[in-house]
């Protein structure tokens, strides 16, 4: 069995919506599966409103986005303590919409979107076709360790 990272997980539901069915010890199952290195991560899930506002706000995209990742130790020189540290942002409307769309249950593309909001906070990123590759294919793996299909496969 590989090693646990140590992970400090807060969950926020102000949009309480997914609070019964994405509950806080599935969560925090999918995060640590995802984990690298010890995290201490914040996971909150919000409304178009709140979520459109934190787009706007810190990346000058004016529209709710299913996941931001605030990740605040990749921003230091030096990260003495070795901990990953950031906040995780879920839009629920936008997730709702996009599970619809793609035929996905909520529970599978919550899934999804936190483990890929997970890796973000650990520096991957997909903004050249190299790193995308990379990061879908551990997204792919982590998933698929936790019992979920490809979420890249045309359904």
């Amino acid at each position: 069995m590989p090693k646990k990272n140590k992970l400090s997980l807060s969950v926020q539901y102000p949009d309480p919506r997914l609070q019964e069915s994405v509950p806080r010890p599935q969560l925090r199952r999918w995060v640590q599966a995802a984990l690298l290195a010890p995290a201490e991560l914040t996971i909150r899930f919000v409304d178009a409103e709140e979520g459109r506002a934190l787009n706007r706000d810190y990346r000058g995209k004016d529209y709710a986005t299913n996941v931001l990742t605030f990740a605040y130790s990749e921003d230091q020189e030096e990260n003495d303590n070795g901990i990953t540290q950031a906040d995780i942002i879920l839009c629920t409307d936008v997730l709702q919409r996009e599970a619809e769309e793609q035929g996905k249950t909520l529970v599978e593309h919550a899934a999804h979107l936190v483990v890929h909001g997970v890796l973000h906070a650990q520096g991957y990123d997909h903004e050249d076709d190299d790193e995308a590759a990379e990061m879908e294919n551990l997204e792919i793996e982590i998933l698929n360790s936790l019992g979920w299909p490809n979420p890249y496969a045309d359904r």
